[in-house]
This record gives structure tokens, C-alpha cells and sequence, in this order.
């Protein structure tokens, strides 16, 4: 398999995880254990596989437990949410944002994700770019969000 920059895939500030990855009629896809699929490798997915991973083997997130581009409703227009986690009663309890690696998180992406979350409720959001991560925690009681310095690990 080629190197990361032979495919054109930028290092990212994640730890080093091992991807399964293939051509297929000229464009490169890449699997991902939550859909249980080969999916396009865009720039995008590079950064949500790299969240995947890092929720699952270093937060403890379980996979299962996963829902990728869930689509939802918000003002009548049909929306997608990179990653929802649900708990084990199927409540969404984290919200992740994904961007390329070139798209600077910025205070309208952040609005964005918390508008989305009007709908979908989550106690923890975060938002990532492969190269700055920011991670969220509704305060329901003051209708605020703490800026928090990690990801909390899964809560069983």
C-alpha cells in the first residue's frame, strides 16, 4: 500500500491507527467498522474515521453504539450528523462535527453544530478538523456549553 501523502491523505493530530484500504475502479475507499462497509475516502471521511477510532479504541465509545451521517430533520430540511453515539437505551449522548483538514473550525461551524443539536439533544459535542478538536458539554440547567479540554471517556 503507498504512503499517506502518495494517497494524499495529510497526517492528523489522532493517534496512529491501522485503515483498511482499497482502490476500486480508480478512487480510493476505505472501511469503517461502524457501517461495516468500504466508503469513499474523501477528505471528510479521512477525519470521521480517524474520530471513529479514536471514540472507539481510546474512549471506550462502542461501535455498535454508532450512527454515521444519521440523517434528521431541522426546519424542514433534511440534514446530516457525521457521528451520533447513542447510550444502551438508544438516547444520542455525543454529537461529532467533521470538516477537512483545510476547513478552519470557525464560531459559524461551531453555531451550526449547536443549531443541529436543538434537534438532536446530546450532552457532548464536538467538532474536528483532524488538526484542532473541540469538545462541548450542554449545561441544561444555564442553557450553556462548557468548553471541555477532552473527549470524556464512555460512561457504561
Amino acid at each position: 500500500m503507498s504512503t499517506l501523502s502518495e494517497l494524499g491523505l495529510p497526517t492528523l493530530n489522532f493517534p496512529i491507527y491501522e485503515f483498511r484500504i482499497q482502490e476500486e475502479k480508480g478512487a480510493l475507499k476505505i472501511f469503517d467498522p461502524a457501517r461495516k462497509k468500504y466508503v469513499a475516502l474523501t477528505p471528510e471521511e479521512w477525519i470521521r474515521q480517524h474520530l471513529i477510532h479514536y471514540l472507539n479504541k481510546d474512549k471506550g465509545y462502542p461501535l455498535g453504539l454508532m450512527m454515521i451521517e444519521k440523517e434528521f430533520k431541522y426546519n424542514k430540511l433534511s440534514k446530516r450528523a457525521d457521528i451520533i453515539v447513542c447510550d444502551r437505551t438508544g438516547a444520542p449522548i455525543l454529537m461529532a462535527e467533521c470538516k477537512s483538514h483545510d476547513v478552519e473550525i470557525t464560531q459559524s461551524v461551531f453555531d451550526q453544530v449547536m443549531r443541529y443539536n436543538l434537534k438532536m439533544d446530546v450532552k457532548i459535542v464536538v467538532l474536528s478538523n483532524g488538526l484542532n478538536h473541540f469538545c462541548f458539554q450542554l449545561d441544561k440547567k444555564n442553557q450553556t456549553y462548557l468548553a471541555l479540554t477532552e473527549i470524556p471517556a464512555w460512561d457504561k
